[in-house]
């Protein structure tokens, strides 16, 4: 979903990290190359993640399409961005092949010197902390494990930084639990769950938000309300970061439904064909999300 939010909202974003997750478009719309193609997550299917599986360059074609159409922002905003990228080694749900054709991908647009990947630790499938979690190789709710490495503080300190240390005390901002109904109908309906999160570092709050910035986490599957309650929002490692560097943490959330069962952000057609453009529902919701705090009022 960071990827989708990126390249289609290009001249929004600055740029994004990814741990675990493939090219722009992986899917296609389809559930079968989802789940044997982008990442190996399929009962039924076996698994055909392989160097070059996703078909780079119909991506790039694809990608390149829609900016003609409009339906996403230039492709030409993305030379710009910076790029941060994170797969495990031992990675059984997305394979590293998925994630070096993410850099395949990226490379099309982007120098190599805005893109930083870190491909060598014997990381399963999870958020990397340097402090909470399951042991690095778990693969298992609330899929954060501890690897001894912080990848919120790598991956923040590469997009906005050089930062300043981290807060290693108590937290002094806030969490904000908003009704995600303003900015979706019905979310319930559309793989999203009624409330998302934001966190306030103390010195973004009121009127002193102003020189802030704003970073925008998504969640993987199965680490949503319904499933961890608010563990990845408090223990994904980002808080302490935003609290002693002015960074505003949106955490919108994604819920499970019939032909979601799992609270994936929508990136293979269960909701919306428009899924990975801006007209998309989850999408324009969250991109709401985002011009409600970068908005003056």
């Amino acid at each position: 979903m960071a990827v989708q939010f990126e390249v289609a909202y290009s001249r929004t974003v600055t740029g994004a990290g990814i741990i675990a997750g493939g090219p722009y478009f992986c899917s296609q719309g389809s559930l079968f190359t989802a789940t044997t193609s982008c990442s190996c997550t399929s009962d039924l299917f076996a698994c055909r993640v392989r160097p070059g599986g996703t078909r780079v360059s119909d991506l790039i074609a694809i990608t390149d399409w829609f900016a003609t159409t409009q339906t996403i922002d230039p492709t030409s905003a993305l030379a710009s961005h910076r790029v941060w990228m994170f797969s495990g080694n031992a990675d059984s749900v997305v394979p590293q092949a998925v994630m070096d054709d993410l850099q395949s991908y990226y490379r099309h647009y982007i120098d190599a010197n805005r893109i930083l990947y870190q491909r060598n630790i014997n990381a399963e499938h999870a958020m990397p902390t340097d402090s909470y979690g399951n042991g690095c190789l778990t693969l298992g709710t609330p899929y954060i494990n501890n690897c001894g490495y912080d990848a919120a503080g790598e991956l923040l300190n590469w997009l906005h930084g050089p930062l300043n240390p981290r807060n290693s005390g108590t937290l002094g901002g806030r969490f904000i639990a908003f009704d995600q109904s303003e900015f979706i109908a019905l979310p319930g309906w559309h793989g999203m769950a009624d409330f998302g999160y934001l966190y306030i570092p103390q010195a973004c709050d009121g009127n002193a938000a102003q020189g802030c910035k704003l970073h925008v986490v998504f969640h993987g599957c199965l680490q949503d309300p319904g499933n961890v309650g608010a563990t990845f929002v408090r223990h994904a490692g980002y808080n302490a970061w935003a609290d002693s560097n002015r960074l505003l943490i949106l955490y919108p959330q994604a819920a499970a439904t019939f032909t979601n069962p799992n609270a994936c952000w929508d990136w293979f057609a269960y909701d919306d064909t428009r899924y990975a453009q801006k007209s998309g529902r989850q999408m324009a919701a969250v991109k709401r999300m985002v011009n409600r705090l970068t908005t003056p009022p």
